[in-house]
């Protein structure tokens, strides 16, 4: 069966498309007379310059709506750097040259890997979604790129495109895909003036800026050409590589402030006329800019720093979407086995949700394709948890109450779900007190694995008090209170 293409696609099969769609958008920036490099040696770029207006398309409004309702998504580290199994920081942590580097790709052969295996798993967990590792801070493509030579096509025995299969086989399951792409890149040459990073892989202390913005949208041109399809996002990461506070002597500077331009809207606008429904999210730790529609957060709930990233992030008012690992790294890392329990993933799913964002769970398959057995099992337990109770997610937004010590709410047009995560100490005569639940108008309230009634009353305070009696669900007792019969 012909693969059906978004009719929102530009569809070209060739690298002069993806070059005609880039100059076709915006003049390339390499044309111009002034050099990046005379540019950024004086003073530091704000991006409130890049601040007009962005009227979002309706098929981009649509998307977003979809986007908060799908509630779980997969996010996959994936590339070259599995090959050492010490995370996808390894070539900066490390701080092997590029020369050394780039042998490790010849390592890189990966015939284990079975994108329907992948996305049935995913699917399975309950995920709607996945965000794929197009290219990381390394530089690597895995994809077919045809303007640089460093990519999975070109420089591993696999030889092949594991984009290509991954997107094909999402679009036969019904899974959405996203890419993750990386403004930083630690490879190319044109990166110049270094940022925070990359200053350890030996490449020239000069460059163009200009030719690596050029370089970056043509990749993205490749990526959203029609030839993987409709793509639902490009998952931005590395911005914060040039951000003027991570510099010495100016880290009280604005937030926003780079020490170079990354002509964010130049890109945005690129993307959207390419693809009108595809969302764009930066992982840059502040507030949104214009053009972005969906903000993230790492490793943190929204408004929570408790990774210590997030700072200087101000919640917006686009979609959310919080992202975290099932163990501690991101790529693979053969030495990592701490986990995180199925439990703990569910619970973290359902805070999200209660904050109205999305989780992005990671997982970093191994150098062979395939994916590691307790992550595995871990997403086949999220899928049975799902299987009882997705409607109390997925569709939903964030509940009346604000997230408590017992866990979270949230709810739909006809009713509120009390997520119990955490079950706080009964009293005497095994009465619950749920804080902040003074305001909840709630005369009765049914548990949603065997529906039964739930007794409840107010403490002296106003407080809902419940008494849950024999419950069979310890991960997360979930009562439903109907709005219908509260009005």
């Amino acid at each position: 069966m012909k693969r059906q293409v978004h009719p929102t696609v530009s569809v070209c099969g060739s690298i002069r498309c993806a070059f005609f769609v880039v100059a076709l958008i915006a003049q390339p920036l390499a044309a111009r007379t002034k050099s990046a490099n005379s540019e950024s040696s004086s003073e530091p770029f704000k991006v409130s310059a890049d601040d007009t207006t962005y009227h979002p398309s309706p098929e981009n409004l649509a998307a977003r709506k979809w986007f908060e309702d799908a509630k779980f998504g997969i996010f996959i580290h994936w590339g070259d750097y599995s090959v050492l199994g010490r995370g996808e920081w390894a070539m900066e942590n490390e701080r092997i040259p590029l020369n050394k580097y780039e042998t490790f790709a010849s390592q890189f052969n990966p015939t284990k890997f079975d994108a329907r295996k992948w996305v049935s798993l995913f699917k399975n967990s309950g995920a709607k979604y996945i965000t794929f590792t197009a290219k990381h801070h390394d530089g690597f493509g895995m994809w077919d790129s045809k303007v640089s030579d460093w990519d999975i096509v070109d420089r591993t025995p696999y030889g092949r495109d594991v984009l290509k299969q991954l997107a094909d086989e999402c679009h036969r399951q019904g899974m959405k895909i996203f890419f993750y792409y990386s403004l930083l890149d630690w490879h190319h040459p044109d990166y110049y003036p270094r940022g925070r990073t990359g200053h350890s892989t030996g490449r020239p202390d000069h460059g163009d800026w200009n030719k690596y913005l050029d370089y970056m949208n043509a990749q993205l041109a490749e990526l959203l050409n029609g030839r993987y399809g409709q793509i639902r996002g490009i998952w931005f990461d590395g911005w914060w590589d040039q951000q003027l506070t991570r510099t010495p002597s100016h880290e009280n500077a604005e937030p926003k402030i780079t020490q170079i331009d990354w002509h964010l809207r130049r890109t945005y606008d690129m993307i959207h006329r390419m693809q009108p429904a595809c969302l764009i999210g930066n992982n840059h730790h502040v507030a949104p800019f214009p053009g972005e529609d969906f903000q993230m957060f790492e490793r943190d709930l929204p408004g929570q720093n408790k990774a210590g990233l997030s700072g200087q992030a101000k919640i917006g008012k686009l979609p959310l979407e919080t992202c975290d690992t099932i163990n501690h790294s991101w790529g693979y890392n053969s030495r990592d086995k701490e986990y995180k329990s199925v439990p703990e993933l569910i619970r973290y799913l359902v805070r999200a949700a209660g904050q109205n964002a999305n989780l992005l769970l990671n997982i970093g398959p191994r150098p062979d394709g395939t994916i590691d057995p307790e992550m595995s099992r871990r997403l086949e337990g999220i899928g049975k948890w799902m299987t009882k109770y997705a409607h109390t997610i997925r569709g939903t937004r964030g509940g009346p109450i604000r997230p408590q010590a017992w866990g979270a709410s949230t709810q739909t047009d006809d009713a509120i779900y009390l997520h119990i995560l955490d079950q706080p100490s009964a009293d005497k005569n095994n009465w619950l007190t749920l804080a902040g639940t003074s305001s909840l108008m709630a005369k009765t309230a049914v548990r949603e694995s065997d529906s039964a009634s739930i007794a409840l009353r107010r403490d002296p305070s106003g407080q809902l008090q419940v008494k849950l009696g024999k419950h069979p669900d310890q991960v997360d007792i979930v009562l439903r209170i109907s709005k219908t019969n509260e009005r």
